[in-house]
């Protein structure tokens, strides 16, 4: 990879001011100073550092945030704030997207890469990867509920569910429950619990696949996935 090019894709400004950077002598390569933008480097063998800090160079990002409310899963809007909006400029700089969408007044588990392959594997219908989510409904959950679910059930639109595994943690006028389901048709969570006529309070998603929310990441915070969480995600087979 050309040396402009790398230190443009991390960042460090156009490929105009990434030449300026080479002519003033702030970047070097194995220690020794590189001044032609033409210049090929090895991210993987090659020390290359500006300034006398060390470049990590990464193709690929993995991050894992959870999501506060009132934020949108996409990449850009014009008028709210959006999960890439929370993320500091460099990991922007990999232009990556969320894995899925959370409702705006959804909380929990996002997955934010820029791994295509990964994020296609993860969302595809045919995968049946299961998302599990902490829901507060408005209303008694009882067992007759957690067997519909499992039957699948139909929406207002008429279609008809795959099965749900409905886990019942507290039932009263006001119950807590959690629920495992393979697809993410849109509002799905919300909409299979109108078809049994109650409501949802409050969602939070704990996991997707093998990944789990980290419950130490506050609202809005996010870290990157750890080596193994990445190795889990890539060997993943529903």
């Amino acid at each position: 990879m050309r040396i402009d090019k790398m230190l443009a894709n991390l960042g460090f400004g156009s490929r105009k001011e990434v030449k300026k950077l080479l002519k003033d002598g702030a970047v070097t390569v194995n220690d020794k100073a590189v001044k032609d933008p033409k210049q090929h480097v090895d991210p993987e063998k090659d020390v290359v550092m500006l300034n006398g800090s060390v470049i990590e160079y990464k193709e690929f990002v993995y991050l894992m945030m959870n999501k506060p409310p009132g934020v949108l899963s996409a990449t850009e809007d014009t008028r709210d704030e959006t999960v890439i909006d929370l993320l500091e400029l460099e990991d922007q700089v990999y232009e990556p997207f969320p894995v899925g969408r959370l409702d705006k007044d959804t909380e929990g588990l996002l997955l934010i890469t820029n791994d295509g392959q990964l994020a296609h594997r993860l969302l595809s219908p045919k995968k049946h990867v299961p998302k599990t989510y902490f829901a507060v409904i408005e209303g008694e959950v009882t067992e007759a509920d957690a067997e519909e679910f499992r039957k699948g059930v139909t929406l207002e639109d008429g279609y008809h569910t795959k099965p749900g595994e409905l886990k019942i943690l507290k039932s009263g006028l006001m119950s807590d429950i959690e629920l495992t389901i393979t697809e993410g048709k849109f509002h799905q969570v919300k909409r299979m619990f109108q078809a049994v006529g109650k409501r949802v309070v409050y969602l939070k998603r704990l996991t997707m696949g093998p990944l789990k929310l980290d419950e130490t990441l506050e609202l809005g915070e996010y870290r990157e996935l750890t080596d193994e969480e990445i190795e889990m995600l890539m060997e993943y087979q529903s």
